[in-house]
């Protein structure tokens, strides 16, 4: 146990599964307390089911077996009130946020040309991949300006660096939100708050964290369940694909002290997909 983040506060959204749990329980054995969010809901226009609160008390119970103090909130990024709520309670309990890491993401509605998407599906796809994570910005940036310090982490994709024939959606704003990462991040190195985007290539959905993402971008593609991991690996020019602690790992990374003059970056960790 590494115990290089002991004492800092961490914020994760989309915390209830997957890549979010992941993180969770990483920095918790780093010695991280840890604010944990999560709809907790499904909604309407995505094709799969989302995190639940059990999901989500799951994975708080698990990081506070490793010695984490943790708040588990449920938390729509969609609703600015609601992430002002839950920044509150995290202040008021903690005192402070070190990290912040803006994982909450949707990979539908999908799997149809552009032209075919509704108003209504382009506008949930941005309102939670790219307008969410600019709601925790502004809940949580002027509390890391007033302590001059802090981490926030935009998990992006390979999306957000490359296209994706029947993804535009999800494509433009996982694009967005690496502009987002860059322009957050000269508004804030005056105040020693760093800001970087994380961009996961194809993880394997692991049962441990019950991770889904890959599954459902499958599904979309009108992939077999069976063979959709091995449809992926090929394009994989190391041969595998990427495991949910590969990005945890790197998150842990940019939000310790190693990575002091890392900001504005694009770190990608997807086995040099996006290097073809």
């Amino acid at each position: 146990m590494g115990m290089s983040l002991e004492g800092k506060t961490v914020v994760i959204t989309g915390a209830a599964r997957g890549l979010g749990r992941e993180c969770a329980v990483r920095f918790a054995r780093e010695g991280a307390d840890l604010v944990l969010t999560d709809i907790a809901a499904d909604l309407a226009g995505v094709r799969y089911p989302l995190g639940s609160r059990s999901q989500l008390d799951h994975s708080a119970r698990l990081c506070e077996q490793l010695g984490s103090a943790v708040i588990a909130a449920t938390v729509d990024v969609r609703d600015a009130g609601c992430v002002a709520a839950a920044v509150e309670e995290a202040l008021g309990r903690f005192h402070t946020i070190d990290v912040l890491i803006n994982n909450a993401g949707i990979a539908a509605p999908s799997g149809v040309a552009i032209h075919e998407m509704s108003e209504s599906e382009w506008s949930l796809i941005l309102d939670v991949n790219l307008s969410g994570a600019w709601r925790m910005v502004k809940a949580v940036a002027p509390v890391m300006v007033e302590q001059a310090c802090g981490s926030i982490i935009n998990v992006s994709s390979t999306a957000g660096v490359v296209g994706y024939r029947y993804f535009g959606g999800y494509v433009a704003a996982k694009h967005g939100l690496i502009g987002l990462t860059k322009a957050a991040a000269l508004d804030y190195a005056p105040y020693r708050v760093r800001v970087n985007a994380l961009c996961p290539g194809s993880v394997r959905d692991d049962p441990l964290v019950e991770g889904r993402m890959l599954s459902e971008i499958a599904r979309s593609l009108e992939l077999s369940a069976d063979q959709h991991e091995e449809v992926f690996i090929r394009d994989q020019p190391m041969n595998t694909l990427i495991e949910a602690s590969d990005i945890a790992g790197a998150a842990v990374w940019l939000a310790g002290d190693d990575s002091r003059q890392v900001t504005g970056t694009v770190l990608t960790v997807d086995g040099g997909f996006t290097s073809r």
